[in-house]
């Protein structure tokens, strides 16, 4: 992409006059980075320029804590970076790494600093805090605690991406190739696995050192000479994007009995990675936590992994920044535990002679655990969605998901996971149901909305499929999001049902704790907190028919459409993650004294700064509060 599109196309620089960009242009220099070059490290002084990539892909990399160098962004082409040290003259904050070959256009300092004293909106962005008070708050604090704990297990494959430890390039051939210069071709670099490509580079598909004994020298009818790729590679394999966790390749590597993968971005080859590769990262608790859940036979087994989990946590809180990454990795866990849970129970009922009936259906979680937001110690929110069968098969159906409910919830009871005490499970007959019961279900929450069902919708809204037809959950979310068009008003009664709480915040900004016996003297960080964030945030996403898992991919959708600004995103993103970090912390502490996680804390057991932090983020979901009640207001 040239350089004056780019400008022109992209934040401060589209509201300059036609002379700026042809100065720039002028001035700016073309440099390329080979594959894996640090164009500049954390800490390190200002080179003087601004970086825009003219093609390629760039990591912005930073050191934890703990000493750890992470990937947290990436830029494209037609992005630029390094640009904040040109106006503030600080040392750069995070570094800059080449993932493949990349070009960029240099724009000199001086240029930039001289346009920016004519126009000083320029200045303005790069100086702006991108981050709010509520972030640095909680910058330090994690710095702090990160130093005060170092992490007691190897968290990095739960921390780095698969463009950390790839192999690039890639070794290719054509599909014309003979298998017997493939197997040369293998030999002399020392490889695996190579990939068949077409003219274009375009993956066709994989050729392993298995394939090539298995496929033609185990097989006396195969000439080699005359056998070529394309006869015996393993056409369209799966792919990843350079910016997939370790642990997730990992997990899907085993699951699909996989052991090389290409690494894709923006469609083009870049590199490949093998599972022997990743297994070298992989401690052995993680095995347990990640691989070996997917192994287990029993459900005794599951809990004894259940309870790893807290160390897990433990690590990711003293080596990683971001307890985004940290609750989405923990969710995950708890996904893997509850799928193989799910398949000892359908296994073990098959093999007591129980028939299933003849029917699709998806099982489905609800609430922090559809949202990929679980924590230490959540409980169950779960239900069943059938395929449309005749009312005539109703009681026979029912009576099998009656008796594999209730095993099923017994099951995750045991593992660790404690019933929903509103009986939110899949033993309950009302979280089970044929699409139109769930249409009609729906249709009564939405077009009758008393607090009881608003509540129940509430958590129900987060579902996604966890085993079974993932088909029928899409069209139950097409139900809901037609009734929520039908009638729109029922956000007003979503938004009317949240206000009824508010952040426990004085006039004087002291905390307002619980007076009951259980709870005397403490607040509730989810029920005070970050519950106005997530519900907020639903109510927007509901009204504009769009999609997100998690709350931050929410906020991204709603900045993406323009329905939210990025700095009010990134302030309640803040809140969002000082919630969060505060409570895990709460939460490993509390299984440390032996006792169950629980998000209620006593806020004055709290340092100055970290009682600052928490109302700095009680005072961002008040805030966010109010404006939706604003926006949803019918009155």
């Amino acid at each position: 992409m040239g350089l004056s599109r780019t400008l022109r196309e992209t934040e401060p620089f589209n509201q300059l006059p036609e002379d700026c960009f042809a100065e720039f242009m002028q001035a700016a220099v073309i440099r390329k980075f080979p594959p894996h070059t640090h164009i500049f490290n954390q800490h390190d002084p200002p080179t003087g320029f601004l970086y825009v990539i003219k093609e390629g892909l760039i990591e912005i990399v930073a050191t934890t804590p703990g000493g750890t160098e992470m990937v947290v962004d990436y830029r494209k082409e037609g992005a630029f970076f390094g640009g904040t040290p040109v106006f503030t003259n600080e040392n750069y904050t995070a570094g800059a790494r080449t993932v493949k070959q990349t070009e960029c256009y240099l724009i000199p300092a001086d240029i930039l600093t001289r346009t920016a004293r004519n126009y000083p909106h320029i200045t303005e962005f790069f100086n702006r805090a991108i981050l709010s008070r509520v972030r640095n708050l909680y910058s330090d604090i994690v710095s702090d605690h990160g130093k005060k704990n170092p992490g007691q297990m190897e968290a990095y494959p739960f921390q780095k991406r698969l463009s950390e430890i790839m192999s690039s390039p890639v070794e290719t051939c054509r599909s014309s190739t003979p298998v017997k210069d493939l197997a040369k071709q293998l030999a002399a670099r020392g490889i695996s696995a190579i990939l068949v490509c077409d003219s274009k580079e375009q993956i066709l598909g994989i050729v392993t050192e298995r394939d090539l004994v298995s496929k033609v020298l185990a097989r006396e009818a195969v000439d080699p000479e005359q056998t070529t790729a394309k006869d015996i590679m393993t056409a369209d394999p799966f792919t990843m994007a350079p910016d997939t966790y370790m642990y997730e390749a990992t997990s899907f590597m085993m699951a699909h009995k996989i052991k090389h993968m290409p690494i894709l971005a923006d469609n083009e080859l870049i590199g490949i990675v093998s599972l022997r590769d990743l297994m070298r990262f992989r401690s052995q608790k993680s095995m347990l936590l990640v691989g070996n859940i997917k192994d287990a036979e029993t459900i005794d087994e599951l809990a004894k992994a259940r309870a790893e989990m807290v160390k897990v946590a433990r690590a990711l809180m003293g080596e990683s920044r971001s307890p985004f990454e940290t609750m989405e990795i923990i969710s995950y866990i708890h996904h893997c535990i509850l799928k193989r849970g799910y398949d000892i129970v359908y296994e073990q009922i098959l093999q007591e002679g129980v028939t299933p009936p003849d029917i699709n259906f998806c099982f489905i979680i609800m609430g922090s655990g559809g949202r990929k937001e679980m924590l230490l110690g959540p409980d169950q929110d779960n239900g069943f969605i059938y395929e449309n069968y005749p009312d005539e098969n109703h009681d026979k159906i029912e009576k099998f998901f009656d008796f594999f409910g209730e095993r099923l919830v017994d099951a995750y009871a045991t593992i660790g996971y404690p019933r929903c005490n509103g009986g939110v499970m899949s033993n309950n007959p009302f979280w089970r149901g044929r699409l139109k019961d769930w249409h009609a279900r729906v249709y009564d929450w939405v077009h009758t909305p008393e607090p009881k069902k608003v509540m129940y919708s509430t958590i129900f809204f987060d579902f996604m499929p966890l085993a079974g037809d993932a088909s029928l959950c899409q069209d139950l979310r097409d139900i809901v999001y037609k009734q929520i068009r039908e009638f729109p008003l029922f956000l007003y009664y979503m938004m009317e049902q949240d206000f009824k709480h508010k952040v426990p915040l004085g006039i004087l900004g002291r905390f307002t704790v619980e007076r009951n016996k259980e709870h005397k003297g403490m607040l509730s960080l989810k029920q005070a907190g970050s519950i106005f964030i997530v519900d907020c945030i639903r109510m927007y996403l509901l009204e504009h028919q769009l999609d997100g898992v998690t709350t931050v991919e929410r906020l991204d959708r709603l900045v993406e459409t323009k329905i939210f600004n990025p700095d009010t995103a990134e302030h309640i993103k803040a809140a969002l993650e000082a919630f969060t970090f505060l409570r895990l912390r709460n939460e490993i502490n509390l299984i440390d004294q032996g006792r169950f996680p629980s998000h209620y804390i006593d806020p004055y057991a709290l340092t100055k700064n970290e009682q600052d932090l928490l109302k700095e983020a009680f005072r961002a979901a008040s805030k966010l509060q109010d404006s939706a009640r604003r926006h949803f207001n019918v009155g």
